[in-house]
């Protein structure tokens, strides 16, 4: 029978090793663009051997501390992408899950949230990250979806703008609220980059998941024969790529909603922020909360009516909700000393969920579109 070298009980799997932390508080969010030997990379930040970096980084993966490693891409720049709100009716909210999860390659982030007490839009309980290839339309994807799920109302929120954009679970742990940057959150904007076909083969291999066995010192030259092509022409154009910030991180992904095998939990809470601030002020607002360095996302989006019109969103996680709380009053308190007025927020947390990378293809979509009886009315006119 073959034995599973990597889930040896000898090699500490636990977050809160101290080598693992030290790693993963690199390989989470730390690793920015493109870098030739990402291993590498994070070894030397983190101040440990590559054979370390790779012997933990194995055996995370195969004991599911680590969900997926991954090369992620600014897909706000290669998709038209939502935050997607669903009205599901309370015995149906489960298969919808299950059905965006299972069915839907274009919906990432899948949650079903709750509020605290009755609040406008809280009978929105499913909620998704969906993103529709370009030639495609979003607002029909959705119909599609709506029928599917029998969902009675759905409201399609894109990002204006980001603010925020990291994981990185560990290095914030023990984080005072309050904790916030000097200078205002970067601005990132959410235009649409076109690509040749060469740049789309490239990117289709640079974005799957790594195997257990990808984990290795130069984990590209696989990549570039899965591509067709030699590696030093597969590094030149994702190192352009990188260079049209259309490459995000490379990045560890930790399961963060289920406990350990030894019972640890990276995090318990998810938590999305509302604010409504002025009309006209939202990238100034943005700026001031994307400063705190509990946020994991931040972002601009219309909510509308349903949402009592609020237009900047964040998300926080931790293990104890009364934190996640004062981290939520610590940013409320810097808005008011900043001059901002923000006469509406509100919490939505995260209970049950599902996070998976989202399909991004055009070509992918097609075939699934075909599959699914959509494609006579997805293309855009």
């Amino acid at each position: 029978m073959a034995v599973n070298l990597f889930a040896s009980p000898s090699i500490p799997t636990e977050v809160s090793d101290p080598i693992n932390a030290r790693i993963l508080a690199v390989s989470e969010d730390r690793i920015a663009g493109f870098v030739d030997e990402p291993f590498a990379a994070i070894a030397t930040t983190a101040e440990v051997t590559e054979d370390v970096v790779i012997e933990r980084l194995r055996a995370m993966l195969s004991a599911s501390v680590i969900r997926r490693i991954r090369q992620t891409l600014m897909a706000t720049n290669l998709a038209p992408g939502a935050l997607v709100a669903w009205r599901v009716a309370p015995d149906r909210l489960d298969s919808a899950f299950n059905y965006m999860v299972k069915e839907d390659p274009f919906s990432g982030h899948v949650v079903i949230r709750s509020t605290d007490s009755e609040t406008p839009g809280s009978v929105y309980r499913l909620w998704t990250t969906l993103k529709v290839p370009q030639g495609f339309s979003m607002q029909r994807h959705c119909e599609f979806l709506a029928g599917k799920v029998g969902a009675d109302a759905f409201r399609i929120m894109p990002a204006k703008r980001l603010f925020a954009l990291g994981v990185g679970h560990v290095r914030r742990r023990g984080m005072e609220p309050g904790s916030r940057s000097e200078e205002p959150g970067r601005v990132l904007d959410t235009n649409i980059v076109e690509l040749s076909p060469l740049e789309w083969r490239v990117l289709t291999a640079l974005k799957r998941e790594f195997t257990i066995d990808e984990i290795t010192p130069n984990p590209w030259r696989g990549r570039a024969g899965d591509a067709g092509l030699p590696l030093d022409e597969f590094i030149r154009v994702a190192r352009s790529l990188s260079a049209r910030e259309v490459i995000g991180r490379f990045s560890t992904f930790l399961e963060h909603v289920k406990p350990s095998a030894g019972g640890e939990r990276v995090t318990r809470y998810n938590a999305l922020f509302h604010w409504r601030v002025p009309a006209g002020r939202e990238i100034e607002a943005g700026r001031e909360i994307g400063r705190h360095h509990i946020l994991t996302h931040a972002y601009w989006r219309e909510g509308g009516p349903e949402f009592a019109n609020v237009n900047v969103m964040a998300v926080a996680h931790g293990t104890d909700k009364q934190l996640v709380l004062d981290h939520k009053a610590a940013i409320d308190r810097h808005l008011e000393e900043a001059g901002i007025p923000a006469p509406y927020t509100n919490v939505f947390w995260g209970g049950r969920s599902e996070i998976k990378p989202s399909e991004i293809s055009p070509v992918e979509y097609e075939a699934w579109a075909k599959r699914a009886g959509l494609i006579a009315e997805s293309r855009t006119g």
